[in-house]
């Protein structure tokens, strides 16, 4: 039996999942970050291998029929996120608790798969007025696929009730806190 964690972040787009996660990260070593693979362009600040793993749709569609992908997604039209489960085996070898970076509908089939070794947590703000403004200072995006992003987490919101826990990211401290916290606390659940 294996006893590693999986925690997995889920949130709409601005709602600082990426921030806790890599606050985490930076404070304890134990944990591994899934690499998510993607269709996306890469960011130029982004590392292949490291932020995700950047394939041709080709490639992930090859992936998907050989049934390797924990779960995935087409999140927008022509764009592919997915767990590898090669990934998440790799790490759990190594004996390493896991965390997870991902979509809403993704977070929750990895949940389902991994059950009581996952804890599902879901990051939203207070507003969609406040992912608006997260987004347009993010300034990665034209204003069509923000659009996009805005009308998906709008739809995201309603799985809410679906997750372990929720954690509400309009002050950032407190965020960053309760997101430890509750690591500290699953971490150290079923020892």
């Amino acid at each position: 039996m294996n006893n590693t964690k999986l925690i997995i972040f889920s949130a709409p787009s601005g709602a600082g999942k990426t921030t806790i996660v890599r606050h985490l990260l930076e404070n304890n070593p134990e944990l591994a970050f899934s690499v998510s693979a993607t269709t996306r362009e890469r960011r130029p600040y982004e590392v292949n291998g490291k932020d995700y793993y950047f394939l041709s749709k080709e490639e992930f569609e090859e992936k998907i029929k050989n049934n390797e992908f924990a779960e995935y997604e087409q999140v927008y039209q022509g764009t592919y996120y997915g767990t590898l489960k090669s990934e998440i085996e790799r790490l759990r070898k190594a004996g390493k608790n896991l965390i997870f970076d991902v979509d809403v509908e993704g977070g929750l089939k990895i949940k389902k798969l991994y059950q009581q070794d996952a804890l599902a947590v879901f990051v939203k703000v207070s507003s969609v007025e406040i992912l608006k403004e997260r987004l347009n200072h993010r300034n990665t995006e034209s204003e069509a696929k923000k659009a996009e992003r805005i009308a998906k987490a709008v739809k995201e919101l309603m799985y809410e009730k679906l997750f372990d826990v929720v954690i509400e990211n309009d002050n950032l401290e407190y965020a960053l806190a309760k997101a430890q916290k509750l690591y500290n606390d699953f971490k150290n659940s079923g020892l």
